[in-house]
């Protein structure tokens, strides 16, 4: 028989909220962290904070117990969320500690934003966004630094990136996570590594990028590799993407220890592109065949702990 929702039924499912952030004051909130600290701890249903145009000069921290937080930009362009703590500063922050924004908290998702970490050139490691937190969906985001720009974390979590430009110099997209780019621009700033994946030797999936576009400012980058294995058993995959003529016919770095070779897992399917040279590629690499390939999608990719499919927009 079914029973009517009573009281205590509203309680566990309550219903999506929504606020405003406006620098100018004609919003709920003038911050992003007044904002997130005021969203509901252990929320079953999005918590969405609309975010109008500015320059947002802040450290954020979305919390563990913040679930569901949406944070959604007017325009990525010019709804940027910046700073620019780098390794060794002043302040003696580290590549953990220099994010401009530190995600926490499961199931958070984010549009039409810019995170950025203006430390510049020189400045070392300098994390723009670090993702901990478990099933992050990005959408049409823009990330933007130098060394280290997006840290994803946390081995066994699982993050997505759907239509978002990612530039960057050395290592700037790395961490033990499963995650996924989709239809991502990926864009070098000089000679140097696109990816430096730390993932665990038992995690089946370390970072994938579906029908992306790598590409280079060729002024200063014009020798710029896929990848090297920040730890042995480092994943990546690239499927269907488009590769500008800025990456090294070799494709894939060893980080000068021989015996990587024998435990990363760095792979291609498809590439096509003045970049894609599959009969240059080092010798320990691996191109894909059509029935390895078709192991990589969401469904499979994201199995895991429980199934999550990222919402298709």
């Amino acid at each position: 028989m079914l029973l009517a929702a009573g009281p205590a039924l509203a309680q566990r499912t309550p219903k999506a909220s929504t606020v405003v952030v406006a620098q100018d004051g004609s919003g709920t909130y003038r911050t992003l962290q007044e904002a997130v600290d005021a969203a509901p701890s252990q929320s079953q249903k999005p918590v969405t904070i609309l975010v109008k145009k500015g320059v947002y000069r802040e450290k954020l921290v979305v919390p563990a117990g913040k679930s569901h937080v949406r944070l959604v930009g007017e325009d990525a362009a010019s709804t940027v969320i910046t700073g620019s703590d780098h390794t060794g500063d002043a302040a003696g922050h580290n590549t953990f500690t220099s994010h401009t924004v530190l995600v926490q908290a499961p199931d958070f998702e984010a549009e039409n934003l810019t995170f950025e970490n203006a430390a510049g050139y020189t400045a070392g490691q300098a994390v723009a966004l670090h993702v901990e937190g478990d099933r992050a969906t990005f959408r049409h985001c823009r990330l933007l630094g130098n060394q280290d720009v997006l840290l994803v974390a946390t081995a066994g979590n699982r993050q997505y990136f759907q239509d978002c430009y990612i530039e960057g110099t050395t290592d700037f997209i790395f961490g033990a996570s499963t995650a996924v780019f989709n239809r991502c621009t990926i864009n070098s700033k000089k000679n140097s590594y696109i990816t430096a994946a730390s993932t665990p030797a038992e995690q089946r999936y370390g970072f994938v990028f579906l029908n992306c576009k790598l590409t280079a400012d060729t002024a200063l980058a014009k020798k710029v590799y896929l990848g090297r294995p920040w730890r042995p058993y480092a994943k990546v995959v690239y499927l269907n993407t488009d590769m500008g003529v800025h990456i090294e016919p070799q494709g894939w770095d060893n980080w000068k220890k021989p015996e990587n070779e024998k435990t990363a897992f760095f792979a291609e399917y498809k590439s096509t592109g003045p970049g894609a040279n599959a009969q240059e590629r080092a010798a320990w690499s691996r191109q894909l065949t059509a029935k390895e390939a078709k192991q990589y999608t969401l469904k499979i990719i994201f199995a895991g702990k429980e199934t999550w499919l990222p919402k298709k927009k």
